[in-house]
């Protein structure tokens, strides 16, 4: 049976539609990949400016205590905050949302 031209269209609208399909693909996880990579530095430069400053360490300590998941907490179970010799230690309020 011979290919008709219906058949061929057909198929190369397939392949067209398949190749939409992979670049999407691929811009979404280029996308994924942008984001990661802002959380990465923007969490960096957070941590670090926490050590050096007691009120960034507060704000640090608060964003830790309100993680709902444990195995997030847990990520940060060894970090103390500010290191002395920078703003000193980290601030402690002692009401459980830090307004003073």
């Amino acid at each position: 049976m011979s290919e008709t031209e219906l058949d061929r269209a057909e198929k190369r609208y397939a392949q067209a539609k398949a190749r939409l399909q992979a670049l999407r693909n691929r811009e979404a996880t280029r996308q994924r990949k942008l984001d990661t990579r802002r959380k990465v530095i923007l969490g960096g430069a957070l941590l670090d400016l926490a050590e050096r400053d007691s009120g960034a360490a507060a704000m640090v300590d608060r964003l830790i205590r309100n993680l709902s998941r444990d195995q997030d907490r847990k990520a940060f179970a060894e970090w103390d905050g500010a290191t002395p010799g920078g703003d000193n230690s980290p601030a402690r309020p002692s009401d459980p949302d830090g307004s003073g």
